[in-house]
This record gives C-alpha cells, structure tokens and sequence, in this order.
C-alpha cells in the first residue's frame, strides 16, 4: 500500500502537470529584425527567441497582465505588460509585450484592463504576421486580480 502512495504521489507531483510562472522580463528575451512579407506587402517584425524562451515552448506557464478585450464578441483577447492606455499598439513596448491568448470555450467575460493571471501552453511564433510572437493555447485563468 504504501508503494501505491508512493507511486501516486510522484505521478501527481510530476512537472510534467505544473506549470511555471514567468513574468514579462522572461519575455524579452527575442531580438526583432524587419523582414518584408509578401502576404501583407509590407515590412514585419521578425522574432529571433533566445534560449531562456526557446525552453519555455509547449511548457504550461502562468503569467500576470491586462487583459486587452480587442473584440469581445469573437472571443479575441490579448494579455499585455500595460494597461490599454500604455499598451503595444499604442506606441509602449514592443511585441514581446503581448500574448494572444486562445481560451477555452466558457471562459469568464472580461473588461478591458482587468488584472488576471493566466495559464495556458505556450507556443511562439515566427511566421504567422496575423498572430502574435507569443500565444498561450488552452487559455484560462489562473487568478483573478493577479
């Protein structure tokens, strides 16, 4: 019996299941060139990930922002460093300084600049100009209020 204990309880403590906590200084390791997309016709910044984020990819991880509500209605969402006012697409930080966030289905309502922390798996993106450098799939909350 108490080998089952054993077993069990290395299963369930497994980092396999956990997730890591980062925080937006994890984030900025990427360096950005322009590069021209054809797509768009139009120049791009292109992510070159560092080692400390190139580990973190497919790894669960929780991270603390704003939520950006960019349209509600379609479910679309970005976890940002800044409040809107202080946000990327308004001139402060760069990209490393957003998530797209892809929820789960039934996920809570959000208001713009609500404080959460969020989990999800992450994923980076190089290609993609319609997505963001960095997306957290199978998003939910983690904590309200951070």
């Amino acid at each position: 019996m108490l080998k089952l204990v054993t077993i069990l309880f290395l299963l369930l403590s497994s980092p396999a299941l956990a997730q890591t906590s980062i925080t937006w200084k994890t984030l900025m390791d990427v360096q950005f060139t322009d590069k021209y997309s054809q797509e768009v016709d139009a120049y791009y910044y292109y992510p070159h990930f560092g080692p400390k984020v190139k580990s973190l990819e497919g790894k669960h991880v929780c991270l603390k922002g704003y939520i950006l509500a960019i349209d509600d209605k379609k479910g679309i969402y970005i976890l940002s460093r800044n409040p809107y006012s202080a946000c990327f697409f308004c001139g402060n930080g760069g990209p490393e300084s957003i998530v797209e966030l892809k929820l789960n289905p039934n996920h809570p309502r959000f208001t713009m600049d609500q404080v959460v922390t969020i989990k999800g798996r992450l994923r980076l993106n190089q290609d993609d100009v319609y997505q963001c450098n960095y997306i957290l799939e199978s998003a939910e909350v983690y904590r309200e209020g951070g």
